[in-house]
Formats: structure tokens, sequence, C-alpha cells
């Protein structure tokens, strides 16, 4: 049986706007496999951002559930959302949130600090993870050293770094140009060849072509949740 990976039910996500309440998330169902290569798409309100939120533990339901590997994360604490996100999500984000004054390794290595490793440890762990972005020649560089493409696969090594249940990007090529996107979304396809199963949230749909499943999100609703049968590949110099 396909182990799975998010299961929510019913999820819903309303904001108090003055005496107004917005009802962002209007009921979600919606589950994603281990291994699965997913993006996450919609227009501007949608709810796909709100939704993004929810996945990636920064934030709690009105009501619904959501399980993470079978546990419910949709009633837990603000110190329970930040242990399961530190343990179970590897983000990705449009900017990169590299600290400028490490290295390329150091920030890489930056999650298993606070995951309480010894030194040896961490940084075994984040050379392997330099590695398998194709970093470990630009491992002793400040991202000011570094170009759009690279300090990007330095987000991703990071990501990676903790051997997490799920890989989150939100927008990861926003800020590249549209040869440096698509090798990044072709990293992606490598990495989930891996056995890490990704969620990508994205505008963009030439981006969302590269992965497997794409969910469409409008006016608080799954619309539209297909298999993409024309996966677009990059072949890698």
């Amino acid at each position: 049986m396909d182990t799975e990976i998010i299961k929510i039910i019913g999820l819903k996500r309303d904001f108090r706007m003055g005496s107004e309440i917005l009802n962002v998330l209007k009921g979600i169902d919606l589950t994603i496999l281990k291994n699965e290569y997913v993006a996450l798409m919609g227009p501007s309100g949608s709810g796909k951002s709100t939704l993004m939120n929810l996945i990636g533990c920064l934030d709690t339901p009105t009501s619904g559930s959501y399980f993470l590997r079978d546990r419910d994360v949709s009633k837990l604490s603000e110190n329970e959302l930040a242990s399961v996100r530190n343990k179970e999500i590897g983000f990705v984000f449009q900017t990169f949130n590299l600290i400028p004054r490490l290295t390329a390794l150091e920030n890489v290595a930056l999650p298993l600090i606070y995951a309480g490793l010894g030194k040896k440890e961490r940084l075994e762990m984040a050379v392997e993870a330099c590695g398998s972005v194709g970093l470990l020649d630009r491992m002793k560089h400040r991202p000011s050293e570094l170009s759009g493409g690279q300090r990007q696969r330095v987000a991703i090594a990071r990501a990676l770094v903790n051997k997490p249940s799920l890989i989150l990007a939100d927008e990861p090529t926003g800020n590249l140009d549209t040869k440096t996107s698509h090798e990044i979304m072709e990293l992606f396809q490598k990495i989930q060849e891996g056995g890490n199963t990704l969620v990508v949230v994205t505008h963009e749909e030439d981006i969302a072509q590269h992965t497997h499943r794409i969910v469409r999100l409008r006016d608080g609703l799954i619309e539209t949740d297909t298999i993409n049968t024309e996966i677009r590949r990059v072949v890698l110099a």
C-alpha cells in the first residue's frame, strides 16, 4: 500500500477582518502519497498560499483535519508545530533566505544545529546534501559569491539536509531566469527520483509542467486535480 504523507480532510481557514469573516479555504480534501511530485496552482486569492502555510505547519486550520505521516497536526500548539516543521518539512523559498556571513556549507548545516547534532555529524550530512545538488565545488563560498541558481541550490540542500518527509517549495523559481528555473525544476525531479516527496507552489504553467500532478485551487476549493501526462524534462549538461 502507498504511504500517505499528507491527508487533508474538510480543511477550512477563516480570517477575521474587522467585523467581517473571510472564508479563504472552504473545505479542502487532498491526499499526497510518499514520493509524489505535486504542483499547487491557483490565481491570486485562490487560497493556495493559505493552504501552503497549513501544509507547512506555519498555521492551523479553523476546522477540518490535517494528517502529516498519520499524525493529526491540525490542533497542535505553536511549540509542537515548530518541532514538526524542523523534523518533517524542508522549506525552499523564492528569496533563498540564506545568511550572508555564512558559507554555503554552514547555511546548509543550520537545521542540524537546531536538531541538536554534533559538529562532525553536521559536517558529514551537510557535505552530502551539497553533493546531492551539485555544489561540492562551491561549499566554501558565501552567498554573495554565488549566482542566483547556485543560491537556490544551497537553499534546496538546506531543505534536504534533515532528510525530511516533505519538501515544500514556495515559488522556488520566482527570482530566477528561465534557463535556471528549468534547471532547478530538473533538480527537483532528481530529488523526487531519490525517494523524496515534493510540493511546489507556483503560478507559472511551464514550471508546473515539470511536476507529475497538478492541483488547481479557485475560490478556496480544489477546482481540478490531474495527473500530468506530458512531463517537461530538461537535459542537464
